[in-house]
């Protein structure tokens, strides 16, 4: 039997009392697993890139995943998938003492009493007198919200609505780090360097394409700049960008540096096959951003994932064939990554008969529902000892099952013959 669905709107006042009392009954889980070896900012960026947040498009809710999601439009569960986002920025950075829902709400209405881009000083004039949930319903309904003019009539574009929201995520987690000083000020910095990322990758093959350039007006209405700022951004996109726009803030936000190669291979693999220029051009984003292979991969693999997830949801996602090559590029990756842990991972394995003998069935069989249950349950607790495969103890995860158990036969085959297990 299914478990109850519960019910909320976040279309309707007083929504978020409602998810707050929600936690307190722990109906809501909000509890956090640090994987050991992973960084805080590491971390945050693997378990927010699996809800979509950071391409502007609610794939998956963080925490509510009971909530009956069925009436909501998409901005009501992007505004929701933004509030999960701040709670669990606040959560990890007040790990050691217990949660106070009050606590929380003043935290984050001092933190957009700062920040201020667009209209939102002015909303806040009006709405002085509502209660601080109240506020903060309007506040984030208002940091949702977009206006695309003409762009409306191009279906395939409205999964974005506004993709910078993150933007504010990480502003927030950088207040709460105590490494920003102007939230205002640093996000008009931030969307121009993530906009001058969009325009590198766009034009990373030589062609830009007609695609990219309906996809960077989007990102352009989603930023809340001035309008000087935003002239600015559009005669670097026609005019050429370089890596010597990216500012100095950028080396104070790993948060921000993971982003914007997040969006630049949404760019790229929105045409969903890079060419040796795209992929020269990532390799060499990524080194300039101060990281290396392992920090790419990840990028890319939550990418071809957010792709592959949701290519049902958004239009120009839904050539079969194209996700047949990123399905197998996947693949790879996955090889890749499993590659360098099978001595570990065939050691783990052969103490676990039941797992193996499920993960041989499936290559055969369609395993039950309690048997993929079975599965995710063991995996996890192999892969607690393997700091580098911590990305399935993440939230969506188990999305990476099906692939893995593909992959584990050939690449541990000791583990799956029967002598080494009598052993």
């Amino acid at each position: 039997m299914d478990k109850k669905r519960l019910n909320l709107h976040p279309g309707s006042k007083g929504w978020m009392n409602k998810y707050l009392e929600l936690v307190e009954k722990r109906e809501i889980s909000v509890q956090i697993m640090h994987p050991d070896g992973w960084s805080t900012d590491a971390f945050v960026h693997a378990v927010l890139g699996k809800t979509g947040i950071n391409f502007g498009f609610p794939s998956s809710l963080l925490f509510a995943r009971e909530l009956d999601e069925s009436r909501w439009t998409t901005e009501e569960k992007l505004k929701l998938l933004l509030f999960e986002a701040h709670l669990f920025i606040y959560l990890n950075h007040t790990s050691s003492k217990p949660f106070d829902r009050e606590e929380f709400k003043n935290t984050l209405l001092e933190f957009y009493k700062d920040h201020k881009p667009g209209s939102l000083s002015r909303m806040l004039k009006y709405v002085i007198k509502e209660s601080k949930s109240e506020r903060l319903e309007t506040i984030l309904a208002n940091r949702v919200n977009i206006k695309l003019g003409l762009l409306d009539s191009m279906s395939w574009i409205k999964y974005v609505h506004n993709v910078f929201v993150y933007l504010d995520v990480i502003l927030f987690h950088e207040e709460l780090s105590g490494r920003s000083s102007s939230s205002s000020q640093e996000y008009d910095e931030l969307a121009m360097n993530a906009l001058n990322a969009i325009s590198l990758a766009s034009s990373s093959d030589g062609v830009i394409e007609a695609k990219e350039r309906t996809m960077f007006k989007v990102f352009l209405a989603s930023a809340n700049m001035s309008e000087s700022s935003r002239s600015d951004a559009e005669k670097r996109f026609k005019r050429g960008a370089s890596f010597t726009d990216f500012t100095e803030l950028l080396q104070k936000s790993e948060l921000s540096k993971r982003f914007l190669i997040d969006l630049s291979c949404l760019v790229i693999f929105s045409n969903h096959d890079a060419v040796s220029e795209e992929r020269k051009f990532l390799i060499d984003l990524t080194k300039h951003m101060g990281f290396g292979e392992n920090e790419l991969n990840e990028a890319l693999a939550l990418t071809e994932q957010f792709i592959l997830n949701n290519h049902e949801k958004v239009p120009f996602l839904s050539d079969s064939s194209s996700l047949e090559k990123l399905y197998g590029s996947l693949s790879k990756r996955w090889i890749k990554v499993l590659g360098r842990n099978k001595d570990k991972l065939a050691t783990e394995l052969k103490e676990s008969k039941e797992l193996v003998a499920l993960i041989r069935k499936s290559a055969t069989t369609e395993l039950t529902k309690e048997e993929k249950e079975a599965v995710k349950e063991q995996f996890k607790d192999i892969v607690k000892t393997m700091p580098s495969l911590a990305i399935f103890l993440l939230p969506g995860g188990a999305v990476l099952l099906p692939l893995v158990l593909k992959i584990i036969p050939d690449l541990v085959p000791s583990a799956f013959r029967d002598n080494k297990l009598e052993e």
